[in-house]
C-alpha cells in the first residue's frame, strides 16, 4: 500500500538515496532541501528515473527555526495525512557556525529544527493508521552542554555534533511515550558511510551509503519493527545490517531529558 513520506536533507547523500528507493516502490514522497532549485532539480530527476509523478519538493532553511515554522504550516494544509516522517537533515562541518539568534548551526539543524517541525505536524501524523517517525541519530553521542545548546559557548565541531544527535535521540525517547500511537525510531544509519557529509569532514569513508538506505527503508516500512518504538537502532553492529542497542546512559535518564526539553522550548 502507497504511504505518504516526509524526508528532510533529501537533495544529497542518503536522504536522496532514500527518497528514489521509496519512490520506485510506488510511495508518494516530499522530498525538503533549503534551496530551491536544487530541490527541483531532483524532485524531476526522481520522477523522470522512477516513473513515479508523485513526488514532491519542500524548501526551508533548517538552520533557521522561523522558516521550519513556516514549512510546518504548509505541511499542515498541504498533507493532511503522513505515514511517515525521516528526519534526516544533518550538519556537521559549516563555514557559519552560528544562526542569526547566535545559536550553533549544527545544534538547530540536527535537534532544534526536527523538534519544532515534528511537533508541529503531530496531528498530520497522527492520521496514518500506522506512523511512523524515524530520527537520524549517530554512534557519535555527547552528553549535551546547555551552554553549547543555548549558544552561549562555542565547541568544536565534532562534540557540537555529538550532543545535537544525543540530543536528538533523548527526545525521541521521550516522544514515544508521549504519543503511544506513533512508531519513533532513533538509528545511527552507520558510521562514516559514502556521502557528501562524511567525505567533507574527513575525506574517507568505510562504508557505501546503501548501508545508511536499506536501514532507513526497513524501518520506515517493514512490519518488523512496528512494536520498536522508543527505541535506538545501531548500523555500525552486526553485518551487512545492525541491530536495537543501547543508546548512551543520557537517553534513559529522565532528569536529564526534561531539563533538555525545559530548555528546548525556551529556545524555540
Amino acid at each position: 500500500m502507497s504511504k505518504t513520506i516526509i524526508i528532510t536533507g533529501s537533495t544529497d547523500g542518503i536522504g536522496k538515496l532514500t527518497a528514489f528507493s521509496l519512490a520506485e516502490k510506488g510511495h508518494t514522497v516530499y522530498v525538503h532541501g533549503r534551496n530551491e532549485a536544487k530541490v527541483d532539480t531532483v524532485v524531476s530527476e526522481i520522477k523522470t528515473k522512477t516513473n513515479n509523478q508523485n513526488i514532491y519538493g519542500l524548501v526551508a532553511d533548517f538552520s533557521d527555526l522561523e522558516a521550519v515554522s513556516k514549512l510546518a504550516e504548509q505541511i499542515k494544509t498541504e498533507i493532511p495525512k503522513i505515514d511517515i516522517l525521516i528526519n534526516n537533515a544533518g550538519i556537521l562541518k559549516t563555514i557559519d557556525v552560528q544562526n542569526k539568534e547566535g545559536l550553533d548551526i549544527r545544534m538547530v539543524v540536527n535537534y532544534l529544527a526536527p523538534y519544532v517541525l515534528t511537533n508541529a505536524i503531530l496531528e498530520n501524523i497522527k492520521q496514518s493508521e500506522a506512523p511512523r517517525i524515524i530520527n537520524l541519530s549517530s554512534a557519535a553521542q555527547a552528553p549535551v552542554s546547555e551552554a553549547v545548546l543555548t549558544g552561549q559557548m562555542q565547541d568544536s565541531a565534532n562534540s557540537t555534533y555529538a550532543q545535537s544527535k544525543l540530543a536528538l535521540t533523548m527526545w525521541s525517547f521521550n516522544l514515544t511515550k508521549h504519543e503511544p500511537k506513533i512508531t519513533v525510531i532513533a538509528v545511527n544509519p552507520g558510521s562514516l558511510l559514502n556521502t557528501k557529509m562524511a567525505n567533507e569532514a574527513y575525506g574517507q569513508h568505510w562504508s557505501p551509503a546503501e548501508k545508511g538506505v536499506d536501514v532507513l527503508l526497513d524501518l520506515a516500512l517493514s512490519n518488523d519493527y512496528k512494536n520498536d518504538s522508543g527505541k535506538y537502532f545501531d548500523n555500525d553492529k552486526g553485518d551487512p545490517k545492525g541491530y536495537f542497542s543501547p543508546a548512551h546512559p543520557d537517553a534513559n535518564d529522565e532528569a536529564k531529558i526534561e531539563t533538555l526539553l525545559e530548555i528546548t522550548k525556551r529556545l524555540v
